[in-house]
């Protein structure tokens, strides 16, 4: 049932890590690369100034409602004066008129047929355009407004045609005018694109007049618009687009270098791997960058810890594992009962110590991965301490050794622990000091505060540690014990094991001589505060 738990709480722990995070979870873009998502999102940005064309559409529309109903007004104008005048002086007055509006002026009576036009009187003010005889110019800006207009979803006008001088009924403008005798006009779209405006209005007792302007300058106005914004789009496009490819590029490739430096560690090449730093960014890329370099060192640590602990286990099994099989081997030649005596007594030794071994390997393997789940909680570190000394002293110590606890301060001090783990800990230096100290000797065990650290420190009168030797005795399987000391009783894990706890409080633990130059060794433990 056990194993079943732990399994599905594996389960659980491996699901949480591959989950993406909701507030970092793409739903739309997570399968498009970061370089298409920026240029993307900049072109998009341009695609809302490309919708000034479709202003330009509308801008051109109110241009062209002002003159229709500039048209009518004029045609109005034109009715009024054309009916005052004799009919000697009109064609006099039609071809004034039409120079002086620039426009064309028809006359036709109510049948439909043509009494008089400007044209016919010699003035071409109104003439339309070939678009075959245009220059290649003019044939693309026609291009380009047919396109702009589809894509604005400009209304399509009627094209432009004359009419002969028998058929002025075929002229909506001239049917409503007499129909209604109101004053129509109609928008119409000349060969070469620009609009033509015509206009009409009824003349009491003659017919109608037509006005006819074909108005070129609303075209050259917008297409002149048109021009000014396509160079301004042009120029933004071109810059947003240089700009863009420089955001991916410093975004983009030095994230693809950290994403290649990471698939090579995985695949198992972290050694030969170089994740670069980039020192000279000091943006979050570059603490991204700092950061995978740090894991990868962390984990090359990692990887060479567990290397030499394996070849290190491996040589502490040899030694006594070798003992074991010659005490075995010798036992089935051997009759002599003294002789087997011993060898009994060796191969119990060796299995005591095997199993002191193994223990302390099972300890220290978990070490780690139990302390990152462990809970702290506020400790009493000097009754933490006192405890310790208190069970240690009525268990009883030998050679007459003197065990003392230095309280340094009145103030409980208190720090964020597991209370089994650092007893452990100063359990471990109180015994090792009593492993090295002579008869009589005096074991001190002082607890203060520096700061926002406690510190407590472990001193005995024995032969102390070499200055040399200060860092390695915290190696796993590294172990200098007193000569007296029967060969085997101690795994070389002790104070291995103990820095491992004392780090994992966020502290320090190590060796150092002696202040008042006595001989002996002297551990300090530094732990924070809690609440500092």
């Amino acid at each position: 049932m056990n194993s079943t738990r732990s399994k599905r709480f594996m389960a659980r722990d491996i699901d949480s890590r591959m989950n993406d995070d909701p507030e970092l979870a793409l739903r739309w873009s997570s399968r498009v690369s970061l370089t298409t998502r920026i240029l993307a999102l900049n072109i998009f940005a341009l695609a809302l100034l490309a919708g000034g064309f479709s202003y330009l559409d509308s801008f051109r529309s109110r241009i062209v409602d002002s003159r229709v109903a500039q048209a009518g007004r004029e045609v109005r104008l034109l009715a009024q004066s054309l009916a005052s005048a004799t009919s000697e002086r009109r064609d006099l007055l039609v071809l004034s008129l039409a120079r002086d509006t620039g426009s064309r002026i028809r006359l036709y009576d109510e049948t439909g047929k043509l009494i008089a036009d400007s044209r016919e009187l010699g003035l071409r003010n109104v003439v339309l355009r070939d678009p075959d005889k245009d220059p290649m110019g003019q044939t693309i800006a026609r291009f380009l407004d047919a396109v702009i207009d589809r894509v604005a979803g400009a209304e399509r006008v009627p094209q432009y045609r004359e009419q002969g001088p028998e058929e002025g009924l075929e002229w909506p403008d001239v049917r409503t005018a007499l129909a209604t005798h109101g004053t129509p006009a109609t928008v119409w779209r000349a060969p070469d694109r620009t609009p033509v405006i015509t206009a009409a209005a009824p003349i009491t007792g003659l017919g109608v007049v037509m006005t006819t302007v074909n108005a070129r300058d609303i075209t050259t106005t917008v297409r002149a618009e048109r021009y000014r914004l396509g160079v301004v789009l042009g120029i933004v496009t071109l810059v947003s687009i240089l700009l863009s490819l420089f955001l991916a590029r410093t975004i983009v490739r030095p994230l693809r270098r950290l994403a290649r430096a990471a698939v090579r560690v995985r695949l198992g090449r972290a050694r030969e791997v170089v994740v670069p730093r980039l020192p000279s960014r000091r943006d979050e890329i570059g603490s991204l960058a700092r950061a995978i370099s740090d894991m990868t060192q962390a984990l090359r640590a990692r990887i060479d810890a567990t290397e030499a602990f394996a070849a290190d286990l491996a040589h502490e099994l040899k030694n006594p594992l070798a003992s074991l099989r010659s005490a075995v081997e010798g036992l089935g030649n051997v009759k002599d009962p003294d002789l087997q005596a011993q060898l009994i007594a060796i191969i119990r030794d060796d299995v005591h110590r095997l199993d002191r071994l193994i223990t302390d390997i099972s300890d220290a393997s978990r070490l780690d991965a139990q302390l990152s789940r462990a809970t702290f909680e506020p400790l009493a570190l000097d009754a933490v301490i006192q405890a310790l000394v208190d069970q240690r002293t009525q268990r009883g110590i030998p050679n007459d050794i003197r065990l003392l606890v230095d309280r340094q301060t009145a103030v409980p001090v208190t720090i964020l622990g597991e209370g089994v783990r650092l007893e452990r800990v100063f359990d471990n230096l109180i015994e090792n000091a009593i492993s090295f100290s002579p008869e009589g000797g005096l074991i001190t065990v002082s607890i203060g505060t520096e700061g926002d650290q406690a510190i407590v420190r472990v001193e005995d009168e024995g032969p102390g540690v070499p200055e040399e030797a200060r860092e390695s005795i915290f190696r796993r399987f590294h172990s200098v014990r007193p000569r007296e000391e029967a060969f085997g009783q101690h795994s070389g894990l002790g104070l291995a094991i103990a820095r491992t706890i004392v780090e994992g409080h966020q502290g320090s633990i190590h060796v150092e001589s002696r202040e008042d130059r006595l001989g002996g060794a002297r551990f300090v433990v530094r732990l924070p505060i809690a609440g500092a």
